[in-house]
């Protein structure tokens, strides 16, 4: 269990520490044209990410704010550092439309918002691959994590990991998809591990 970090860098460290494989789930994304393979889309859920914040930063540590826009809802999450002043950041969220459309927006805007503290980042340097579906269009076989992406006591930059394992070639080529959702996530993704492979030069 998680306790609450008492220095910056601590904090920022156990926010980017893998989840518990249970805890991460996997959806299908984008689908072949003849809807035999689909993309594997690891997330976690909103209340993970709400238990993370709390073990780590305090239940008094850490806030959030939503506001609606037209297209989607913008969610500002603030983190009370260990020396006590706040840090806020921000990210948005598209309305749903499998759920109820605001809150499901507040969700996606929440999680992301958490991403730009750490929270689940790593999820974002597992490559998009095709796996097999079944006549109901889902995975024939469950997904799984590759090992690097597994919470270990002995590593301790799960982010410098994450880069030195990324690879490229067994990425999806996603030039031929037509889905915004997966464009989406790979290129912030790619964006992250390119910003980041020129911060350790």
């Amino acid at each position: 269990m998680a306790t609450k970090s008492v220095s910056a860098e601590a904090m920022l460290q156990a926010l980017k520490n893998p989840f518990e494989p249970r805890f991460v789930k996997c959806r299908v994304g984008a689908t072949s044209k003849d809807k035999r393979k689909g993309i594997a889309l690891f997330y976690i859920d909103s209340r993970e990410v709400q238990k993370r914040l709390d073990d780590i930063c305090g239940i008094d540590g850490w806030q959030s704010k939503f506001y609606p826009t037209d297209k989607g809802v913008i969610c500002e999450l603030s983190i009370r550092m260990p020396d006590g002043t706040w840090i806020t950041k921000s990210d948005g969220g598209v309305y749903t439309e499998k759920v109820t459309p605001f809150k499901g927006g507040c969700s996606d805007a929440f999680k992301r918002a958490a991403v730009q503290f750490g929270v689940g980042r790593y999820l974002y340097y597992i490559p998009n691959q095709w796996y097999p579906l079944n006549e109901y269009k889902t995975f024939e076989t469950e997904p799984q994590l590759p090992k690097w992406a597994l919470p270990n006591s002995d590593i301790q930059d799960w982010e410098e990991l994450a880069i030195q394992e990324y690879d490229q070639a067994k990425d999806v080529d996603l030039e031929t998809i037509n889905d915004q959702e997966i464009l989406n996530q790979s290129n912030s993704r790619k964006a992250d591990i390119i910003a980041n492979l020129k911060a350790k030069k």
